[in-house]
């Protein structure tokens, strides 16, 4: 199998899985469900309330009747009866059958039945006269071939019972008005689920749609194309977020492919001069191009160029360790790492002829933070000052504390910054003018290395350049504070 079908195949897999069809499917499921549970429920419900409602219509008209006919029937008279019970018949929707106490049929209402010796099963005429009302669905013995309701009363004639009074009616005109209404669920239950469906579909379609486009665009983010965005969503709300934080992930990856190509183009450009001077002096000792006379000159130069390239390979190494090294804040001693960073640069300040005025608290001032890095910071900084201080001038490094915040300052004598050159000051191998003049060491590090230790330490760092007097000012936080 191809690289190509390898990947198509768990593709054509996830799209069986769809949001639409999952939504959809889910949808229905529950409807589905929701309908059969209610549509059980109500036919329950309606069953048993109109069996009932009918059995007691039934009863009454049965004992509407076994009074009518009670006379006769004590008297033996069937005459009298036959009307009575044909009478009853014509304005109900019953059948009613007189029976003696043995259950045997004396007459019917049912012209169907005129001419047949019918008897009760006996089961049923011993309940009826024992005061045990039936009411059943049966077929009474095989006297009827389809099952009917059947309603049994006693017939009492003064004080005893004389027979038994039997409404029935066929089943079918109660299962009728059920067909009619399951014919109403089914087409109710259609309706709404068609209707579930299409809303169904439309949410799913409309969810999926921008997880869709989503996903194209990080396709092309993988072909490296970081112009696309997401266009707007009013709704849903976390689609709209999604899409919001989608587009804010798509600037930064789209900031960090530019700074990644500027840092790979100021790299290539400050590793391209100290190597093209180590090559070009190279070839021409080689070469006899320089004389020996003059050779020991261009071997120092070399020489200079090789450490650069190595402080300035160093110093990347540096900051990439920096950028991936886990915090280790903890109470430390401020003064103290000011003082260390003092001595570490007194000879680098001596050659340069500057005076030293320090502000540092005779006590302690505890800050929290991580010793090695903050430390670096002050060097930095106070490497930075030496360098670009005007020769006999004055160096300041000073401490104050506030509003919990620990504020080292850190000042010298010389050029004006430009204001418009302040905000570059923290960039990768940013160097001012004076600095590629005059200052050969510089890589053009040092202060980005600044700004990234105070980042981490969620930190702020100021600076201000006036009449020859520039000022980097950064905070601690004091711990405890």
């Amino acid at each position: 199998m191809s690289e190509r079908e390898k990947k198509a195949k768990p593709t054509r897999l996830m799209r069986g899985r769809t949001i639409y069809w999952q939504n959809f499917l889910l949808t229905a499921g529950v409807v589905l469900l929701t309908l059969v549970l209610l549509g059980a429920s109500f036919f329950a419900l309606s069953y048993n309330y109109t069996r009932n409602q009918r059995e007691a219509d039934m009863r009454t008209k049965a004992g509407v009747v076994a009074r009518m006919v009670s006379a006769y029937v004590a008297g033996g008279s069937l005459s009298g009866m036959r009307e009575l019970a044909t009478f009853a018949a014509s304005v109900t929707d019953e059948d009613f059958l007189i029976c003696n106490l043995a259950g045997n049929v004396l007459l019917t209402s049912d012209t169907s039945l005129e001419g047949l010796v019918l008897t009760l099963p006996e089961g049923m005429t011993q309940e009826i006269l024992g005061g045990n009302d039936s009411y059943e669905r049966t077929t009474l013995g095989d006297i009827y071939k389809s099952k009917h309701f059947a309603v049994g009363v006693p017939i009492e004639s003064m004080g005893q019972i004389v027979g038994i009074v039997l409404a029935v009616t066929e089943a079918r005109t109660l299962t009728a008005m059920w067909r009619g209404f399951f014919g109403m669920f089914l087409m109710t239950s259609a309706t709404v689920l068609l209707l579930a469906f299409v809303v169904s579909a439309w949410l799913s379609i409309r969810q999926s749609r921008p997880i869709s486009e989503m996903a194209e665009a990080t396709r092309r983010f993988a072909e490296g194309n970081f112009d696309v965005r997401m266009r707007g969503y009013d709704s849903p709300a976390e689609i709209a977020e999604l899409a919001v934080s989608f587009n804010n992930m798509a600037d930064s990856l789209q900031e960090t492919e530019r700074q990644r190509r500027e840092f790979i183009a100021n790299v290539s450009h400050e590793l391209k001069t100290p190597m093209t001077t180590i090559a070009g002096y190279t070839d021409g000792i080689l070469d006899g191009t320089i004389p020996p006379e003059e050779q020991e000159q261009y071997l120092h130069i070399i020489s200079d160029e090789s450490r650069r390239l190595s402080r300035l390979v160093r110093r990347m190494l540096d900051i990439s360790r920096l950028q991936s090294r886990e915090l280790h804040k903890v109470p430390f001693d401020l003064c103290e790492s000011m003082r260390r960073v003092l001595i570490s640069m007194e000879k680098k300040i001596t050659d340069r002829g500057l005076d030293v005025d320090a502000n540092i608290p005779d006590g302690s001032v505890t800050v929290l933070g991580d010793n090695d890095l903050i430390t670096q910071v002050i060097y930095n900084l106070l490497e930075n000052a030496t360098k670009f201080a005007r020769a006999g001038s004055t160096l300041y490094l000073g401490l104050a504390v506030s509003n919990g915040k620990a504020f080292v300052s850190v000042r010298n004598e010389g050029d004006t910054i430009p204001a418009d050159e302040i905000p570059l000051l923290f960039e990768r191998f940013h160097k001012s003018d004076k600095s590629r003049s005059e200052d050969k060491d510089g890589v053009g590090l040092g202060l980005y290395v600044v700004r990234t230790i105070l980042d981490q330490h969620k930190e702020r760092i100021a600076v201000s350049s006036e009449d020859g007097v520039t000022t980097f000012t950064f905070t601690v936080s004091l711990a405890g504070g």
